[in-house]
């Protein structure tokens, strides 16, 4: 298989980036040429956000691929512009995409066929709100590509190379030690998905010839709120206490779910949209997703040969509650 990656040097793309290499497929990388690519992946440059001039050397290169993967999350011209060119000159077209493509809010088990967001458009080329920009990304997509286009609708993605700092955050937390404030109840479920597996079953998707869209998440539940910051001490080795905080005492404080601990949401219809999302079309068409110990073990393992510092987007916010409001939380 020949596979173009747009991105291809973080997180998402990296992911599938070196999952297609391992498999022995032959890779391309179009990049703006800001972090190498995996040893191994033929590197193109240009910048997306420099219209048709950023596509000059894709334009030029008169290649041809099997599979396209995109994991554009910025104006949805972008994706229009890339797909387009490449309409006849690649077999198929995966957009990571995501479950933030739905209209708010979304119901607990809400599967593919629930109503999108309105508004979007492929031909936005400005500053985009992210839910509006991956729907005009799947727009776009889909117009270029039709039946040759895979969305695959992602909800939370953790693992190795994570650059948003939600679990990296987590892990350093606790690699500190001591009394850590742990909200909600142990049992609370999450869904998510590790970022190998997304791109595992995003290459396996692909070279099966799949379309349309799939809510690439693990089961509701497939991990609790609990196990993941108990695979975080373990992972870690460290001597941290966690100090389980209802919901409400965390709220009535002013903490923001998601932000300042991220992850965690309390009960409600935010829990319900991110958390509790239908999965079985995915998972009928073969994805599988690891335990949280494999996940939250591998993350450290990578943060710790970056000496525990993550790389953050810088298109993203910090997240992770700042130390001294934590200290004030626990009465210390």
């Amino acid at each position: 298989m020949r596979l173009l990656m747009l991105g291809g040097t973080e997180f998402v793309g990296r992911a599938v980036t070196e999952g297609a290499l391992e498999r022995g497929w032959e890779v391309t990388v179009f990049h703006r040429g800001r972090h190498a690519p995996p040893p191994g992946a033929t590197a193109l440059t240009g910048d997306r956000t420099d219209g048709a001039r950023g596509l000059t050397a894709l334009a030029e290169s008169r290649r041809e691929w099997d599979l396209v993967v995109d994991t554009w999350s910025g104006a949805p011209a972008a994706v229009r512009d890339a797909a387009r060119l490449l309409s006849d000159r690649a077999g198929h077209f995966g957009y990571v995409s995501s479950r933030s493509v739905y209209a708010f809010p979304a119901a607990a088990g809400l599967d593919e066929d629930g109503p999108p967001v309105g508004g979007a458009s492929p031909d936005d080329g400005g500053d985009v709100p992210y839910h509006l920009a991956k729907r005009g990304g799947e727009l776009a997509a889909l117009d270029a590509f039709g039946d040759r286009a895979l969305l695959a609708r992602a909800g939370l993605i953790i693992g190795p190379g994570e650059n948003i700092g939600r679990l990296p955050w987590w892990l350093s937390r606790i690699a500190r030690g001591g009394p850590v404030i742990a909200p909600g109840a142990p049992g609370t479920e999450l869904q998510y998905i590790d970022v190998r597996d997304l791109a595992r079953w995003m290459l396996d998707a692909a070279a099966r010839g799949l379309h349309g869209a799939y809510n690439t998440v693990s089961r509701p539940g497939h991990a609790t709120m609990g196990e993941l910051l108990t695979a975080c001490v373990a992972a870690t080795g460290s001597d941290a206490e966690l100090r389980w905080t209802d919901a409400e005492t965390l709220l009535a404080a002013g903490v923001e779910p998601w932000s300042d601990l991220p992850i965690w949401l309390p009960p409600g219809e935010l829990h319900d949209t991110l958390h509790r999302g239908g999965h079985a079309k995915a998972y009928a068409a073969g994805l599988r997703c690891r335990p949280v110990e494999e996940t939250v073990a591998d993350t450290w393992s990578w943060l710790r040969t970056l000496g525990g510092t993550a790389p953050r987007r810088p298109d993203r916010p910090p997240v992770g509650l700042d130390p001294e409001r934590e200290a004030e939380l626990l009465g210390l």
